[in-house]
């Protein structure tokens, strides 16, 4: 009867020791998932704060998130053609890392009139520009894109961003475009670059990426997609023909063989600049311009990114 009654009481005291330790654990994990719970609300109340800031929606990509700010006020033509926004009037913002520490990167389309103010605001405001040039040739009007990168506090560097922006004709706040019809043949783009993408009207856009080695700036890891990824755009106009515009990201030894398949298939290559200082390895920004049948526009593209894989 003793035996069973310490046997009893060895039994009891196991178990609640157990009992306790799996309630422990229990307790300990409920608080963990409420602090991840906690933070994961504070970054999206800090990335919903940037857009308000910034009075454009968060459109997040891989890696970053990206606040577009379309210059809709600009009418632009390359010749006989009206340029869609989309293809290449751009301007954006990319947030990438926490809402505290965040790597800033992006460019501003502007219009000649617009370069002195932005670029003294810029430094008033202690954004690094990184760049400024061309991306087209024989566009009216005439357009600058300024680069610009910036690390610190998210809401902070937007707060300063839209006294940039403040001295542009950007139209703010950007509103989501009007739904419209499909116009351009997605089957062709997605099918003959091998890229799925998005498409809206008549303007396709896909992205590769083309440097396969991590490109590092004052020490810090780059995310891929934000700093050095290769955007493509495909605009329709009228049956059968399309133009295309975006930038080619490669390094030093992709350049010349990326070069001479543009030239081979009839686009040209309006830019090769630099898009950031101080990155490691270099990288290089190739911007074309192509026009013709979309088929072979198409296929020209195709061309240029198995050059330089």
């Amino acid at each position: 009867m003793l035996v069973r009654t310490f046997t009893s009481r060895v039994t009891l005291r196991v178990t609640l020791r157990v009992t306790l330790r799996v309630a422990l654990r229990a307790a300990l994990l409920a608080v963990a998932l409420a602090s991840v719970s906690r933070a994961q609300r504070a970054a999206m109340s800090a990335w919903d704060e940037v857009a308000r800031r910034l009075q454009t929606a968060d459109t997040p990509q891989p890696g970053y998130h990206r606040y577009n700010l379309p210059r809709r006020d600009i009418t632009l033509m390359m010749g006989d053609v009206k340029v869609a926004t989309s293809l290449a009037l751009g301007s954006w913002a990319g947030f990438a890392g926490e809402p505290g520490s965040a790597m800033v990167m992006g460019d501003l389309v502007l219009l000649p009139a617009e370069l002195k103010a932005v670029l003294a605001e810029l430094v008033a405001q202690r954004i690094m520009t990184s760049a400024i040039h061309n991306h087209l040739a024989g566009e009216t009007p005439e357009l600058i894109y300024v680069h610009f990168d910036v690390m610190g506090d998210a809401v902070d560097i937007a707060v300063r961003l839209a006294r940039v922006v403040a001295h542009t004709a950007t139209p703010l706040p950007v509103s989501s475009p009007p739904p419209a019809p499909l116009a351009i043949d997605t089957a062709v783009v997605f099918g003959t670059l091998g890229l799925r993408g998005r498409a809206l009207g008549a303007v396709a856009q896909v992205s590769a990426m083309l440097v396969s080695v991590p490109v590092t700036m004052r020490g810090e890891g780059m995310a891929p997609a934000l700093a050095y990824g290769s955007p493509i755009n495909v605009q329709a106009i009228g049956t059968g023909r399309a133009v295309a515009s975006g930038d080619f990201a490669v390094l030093e030894g992709q350049v010349a063989p990326l070069l001479g398949a543009l030239v081979s298939h009839g686009i040209t290559a309006t830019a090769v600049h630099s898009h950031m200082i101080g990155e490691l390895p270099k990288v290089y920004f190739i911007h074309f311009w192509a026009d013709g049948a979309l088929g072979e526009v198409c296929a020209g593209l195709r061309a240029a990114l198995d050059a330089a894989r």
